[in-house]
């Protein structure tokens, strides 16, 4: 039987056009399924839309249209953005769907008979766009702490979910399982700014509007948002359902991936809810930063959105993937500007990928008519020591990518491309070849296919066409030869030609040109 790798995606809230910053995180665990898959694992990718609350059914009628029509259409837009990014999702949940709906009011109707659910009147501060209570001492200048927004006094009726029950539990779990929060310094922040000061009890329905799932044994009252939306993870697979096939195979969750945004719905409520139900944790939560502007957030006003379909409408799908994991760092935001892009196209893609698959494979055309030698030895003084500097780097991006540091494992793709086109100025065939040093020439060759091959292994996760492409120019049909496990051991090529005329996978822009184009666009020009 096959291991499982079961990933979500946070399920985004439909407010409009997703710009790149949402995209980062569907494409990254797009790209960490990808990765299992090619590890021989029965992967499972969830994502979906988050569809009910206040600032949905008002959006709505200022767009005079009635809350399900409009979610509908924010969901297909979605799903027509993941297309177009190649996201290969098992399923897409939406929270209006009756198989989500129903068992959210179960679950709700269970946690208050055995007490972490009691009736009570909430006194407060509310943000509307964050559907999100806060306390007096919780506001920052006397507004939302987590969008700086305006809100607004709330008082009502609600139940309330008793998180000072569990915050003991959580505390322990936290310290006894080191990989269930990535990066490490996010447990601290939920310890010092919310566990330590006084979990507060959450609020769980609203009567003040009727945009939600109506509480079964109170129906005035229908279920606040993150109650609601969290529970999308485990009603998906069929949590309480007839079928629970899929609960039984993927719960629970290998990883779970949100942004900073919303990490202590994630860090905090979601594992106590977990706890409550008796349920396993997620293996790990994995929170990640935003993607920004030189300038701060994305925003329309200030003509600073750019948005993926642009990117990839103009440049391709591979290089869209490539920048958008490539400069977002474990410890801070990442930076996107029309020169960033285009230097790293520029650079990364075409002077060091697509150059060196090119060099190579019209060398072999050159010197064997296109017949790769077959041929292991360490003909070189420099070939052992090449191998090893390789194969270390192999060593490096697999222990990066385990702790889901992705930028840090592109990096040490990209530095393993240096030293295989280092490789080529240490052992210079054009040397070989006029002092007519076959066997050492034939070494040569041999060992920038074979680490071509590898490198094309390594990028297939996140740049699936661009593998393919070299996998293509240099030969390598047999799929077992484009699979993971052989990474590290030594294969034998054997009966390899490349093609006739090496193709440039990328081709140089001129930067002044795209740089004053994407500028254009992101004005809105």
């Amino acid at each position: 039987m096959k291991d499982t790798f079961y990933i979500t995606t946070p399920i985004y809230y439909p407010s409009g056009k997703f710009h790149i910053g949402t995209a980062y995180t569907t494409v990254l665990a797009d790209s960490l399924k990808k990765l299992n898959q090619l590890k021989n694992k029965d992967t499972y990718l969830l994502t979906g839309t988050d569809e009910h609350g206040q600032k949905i059914q008002q959006v709505a009628m200022k767009n005079g249209k009635e809350p399900k029509e409009y979610v509908d259409e924010m969901a297909d837009m979605a799903k027509k953005l993941w297309k177009t990014m190649e996201i290969e999702y098992n399923d897409f949940i939406q929270t209006t769907e009756k198989r989500h709906e129903v068992i959210v009011q179960k679950v709700f109707e269970r946690l208050l008979a055995q007490g972490d659910i009691y009736k009570g009147k909430y006194e407060g501060m509310y943000c509307v766009p964050c559907e999100t209570y806060f306390t007096e001492t919780q506001l920052v200048n006397g507004k939302c702490p987590d969008c700086g927004r305006d809100v607004i006094k709330m008082e009502e009726e609600a139940y309330f979910f008793n998180m000072k029950k569990y915050a003991d539990r959580l505390l322990e779990y936290y310290e006894t399982h080191p990989d269930f929060i990535k990066p490490e310094y996010h447990k601290t922040e939920m310890i010092n700014n919310f566990i330590k000061p006084g979990l507060e009890d959450l609020c769980v329905t609203r009567t003040k509007f009727d945009w939600g799932i109506p509480v079964l044994s109170d129906p005035k009252h229908v279920v606040y948002v993150w109650l609601d939306a969290l529970l999308n993870y485990i009603t998906a697979l069929g949590y309480l359902s007839e079928d629970d096939t899929l609960l039984k195979k993927y719960w629970p969750a290998n990883v779970q991936i949100v942004g900073k945004d919303i990490a202590r719905f994630h860090l905090i409520y979601w594992p106590i809810f977990l706890m409550a139900l008796n349920l396993p944790l997620p293996k790990t939560i994995l929170v990640h930063n935003w993607i920004v502007m030189k300038d701060g957030k994305m925003s329309k006003s200030k003509g600073n959105v750019i948005y993926p379909e642009t990117l990839v409408e103009r440049y391709g799908l591979d290089a869209t993937r490539y920048f958008l994991l490539r400069e977002m760092p474990v410890n801070q935001d990442g930076i996107f500007s029309p020169e960033a892009f285009i230097e790293r196209y520029n650079f990364d893609l075409c002077n060091d990928l697509s150059n060196l698959v090119n060099r190579t494979v019209s060398m072999v055309n050159k010197y064997f008519d296109g017949k790769v030698p077959e041929n292991q030895t360490h003909a070189n003084p420099i070939d052992e020591q090449f191998e090893k500097e390789a194969q270390n780097q192999i060593i490096q991006f697999e222990e990066k990518i385990e702790n889901f540091e992705i930028a840090d494992s592109l990096k040490e793709i990209w530095q393993l491309i240096a030293r295989t086109n280092k490789y080529i100025d240490e052992t210079a065939p054009w040397q070989l070849a006029k002092e007519q040093e076959t066997e050492k020439l034939a070494s040569s060759m041999y060992h920038l296919i074979e680490y071509i091959r590898k490198i094309a292994i390594l990028i297939s996760p996140f740049m699936k066409d661009t593998a393919q492409n070299i996998f293509n120019q240099i030969g390598i049909k047999d799929k077992k030869l484009q699979m993971w496990d052989t990474l590290k051991t030594n294969i034998k090529l054997e009966n390899i030609q490349v093609i006739p005329q090496g193709e440039p996978i990328f081709m140089r822009l001129k930067a002044d040109e795209e740089i004053e184009y994407l500028k254009n666009i992101m004005k809105g020009n």
